[in-house]
């Protein structure tokens, strides 16, 4: 005789339903499989050049801020490869050489390179940032190549991680990390950016009320195209 006849012949004997109890029976869920992952070959992240390398005899070209390459939203690289976890930037900004390091060793040392894996999805430091000696008179043309820096725009990928991992294992040192870069980036997983990207979708279709900030722009309400910036002109304050 199972539980379930047991109860309804108790129930039909006594007005009152009796106390069942089932000692020791616990059902624990099956641990997530990971026979779909492949590892690569190489766990760890690389080791990025401080300088770029030229060919014999050209001169390093100098180059002006270009400060567009860091303002607006990043449309190419903004989606996890591997669809698990990694470090998203959420303002624009420059990685120096340091930055990298600092990714690299903090990671290297606390992920779990038999069952873990992590790739940069940033170039190394390309854009050559000039800079002119302490108390120099003005003039004499532009100063001498200080360094090297890669631009980022906001919801860019900088690194992925995966493996045969949960998130709550990573999300700590990731979040380390992120909290230790030159602007504002958190950790993340491919869950929280689809509910993201969901709740921005839901937010713009259920708005109820007509007077967006895009509509106020494109209609120069108020005549806000006198003060505004062109970047607002065309990302809607956004990104800013």
């Amino acid at each position: 005789m199972n539980i379930r006849t047991l109860s309804n012949l108790l129930l039909k004997t006594y007005k009152t339903p009796p106390l069942i109890q089932i000692c020791g029976f616990k059902h624990f869920p099956a641990p997530p499989s990971y026979d779909h992952i492949k590892m690569p070959d190489r766990t760890k992240l690389t080791i990025i050049e401080k300088v770029p390398q030229y060919p014999p005899g050209l001169r390093p070209p100098k180059m002006q801020k270009r400060l567009r390459y860091m303002r607006g939203a990043e449309t190419l690289h903004n989606f996890l490869l591997y669809k698990q976890y990694g470090i998203v930037a959420l303002t624009g900004g420059r990685l120096k050489w340091i930055h990298f390091e600092m990714m690299r060793l903090a990671i290297g040392r606390a992920m779990d390179t038999q069952r873990m894996f992590a790739l940069w999805r940033v170039d190394a430091p390309w854009q050559p940032v000039t800079k002119r000696g302490q108390g120099q008179r003005l003039g004499g043309g532009k100063g001498a190549i200080d360094h090297y820096v890669t631009p980022i725009k906001a919801g860019r990928v900088i690194l992925e991680l995966g493996g045969k991992c949960e998130y709550a294992e990573v999300q700590d040192f990731l979040h380390k990390v992120a909290m230790k870069l030159p602007f504002k980036a958190m950790a993340v997983s491919h869950q929280m950016l689809e509910k993201i990207r969901l709740k921005e979708e839901e937010d713009e279709r259920n708005n109820v009320n007509p007077y967006t900030m895009k509509y106020v722009i494109q209609n120069n309400m108020g005549g806000c195209h006198r003060w505004l910036s062109p970047f607002d002109l065309k990302w809607f304050c956004k990104h800013t």
